[in-house]
């Protein structure tokens, strides 16, 4: 009895923890390394659908304009409806309403350039992590401030599933928070339904091979006398 208690609590770990994953989140896969060090090109990243209007500033985002092109793209807002970036003070760093931000998960030795733009109501300004190898809203200026509308975002971006070796989950910025206002969005439940997911396989797993086990020991300790 015990034995069919623990195989179906782990299935319902398993099951939910993945049903959970499937039903919040898409994969996608990244082709380019403008978003290094935090995600790097091949990765497979997995993105809590959005429509845009949850997002802020430091949020890696999935999102598609026309205007840039037809391919998926991932970067990371910087600026929301409202907001005046200035780049940069004397410390090479982004000014959002005034406020220097300092970006620690940016790749070393980058230049984001000099711009200055007001951000319109119902679109944001998005660049990528890789500031020296990244076409983002800096190339794009000239086309409603470099700006892309909320509704062009398909999700907000919180762990890497592939390549083994960097699963995991994609830890919130809290750079942009004394800025106020429309910040990074706090995780969601990827992390939490991953490892109830694994915690299930595991349980089912173990307790699969508890009775096979039980019953060699047995026939070993019979054969023994």
């Amino acid at each position: 009895m015990l034995q069919g208690v623990a195989i179906a609590l782990g299935l319902v770990l398993l099951v939910g923890g993945f049903a959970l994953i499937a039903v919040d989140y898409r994969p996608y896969n990244v082709p380019t390394d403008s978003m290094e060090p935090t995600v790097q090109p091949g990765d497979t990243v997995l993105a809590r659908k959005s429509n845009g209007t949850d997002v802020g500033r430091g949020d890696v985002v999935v999102f598609k304009d026309s205007t840039w092109g037809s391919a998926l793209l991932v970067k990371r807002v910087v600026g929301v409806g409202g907001d005046t970036l200035v780049c940069c003070d004397a410390q090479h760093r982004l000014t959002v309403n005034g406020v220097a931000v300092d970006e620690s998960y940016l790749a070393k030795g980058g230049d984001s350039g000099k711009f200055s733009v007001k951000v319109p109501q119902g679109r944001i300004f998005l660049m990528g992590d890789n500031r020296l190898g990244s076409l983002d809203s800096r190339v794009h200026l000239d086309q409603a401030s470099g700006t892309v509308p909320v509704g062009d975002v398909l999700g907000r971006v919180e762990g890497t599933a592939w390549p083994f070796g960097r699963m995991g989950g994609i830890a919130r910025t809290s750079a942009f928070d004394p800025v106020g206002g429309a910040v990074a969005a706090e995780p969601g439940p990827l992390v939490p339904a991953s490892w109830a997911a694994v915690a299930g396989a595991a349980l089912v797993l173990v307790t699969a091979a508890v009775s096979p086990v039980a019953g060699f020991l047995r026939r070993l300790r019979r054969g023994g006398r």
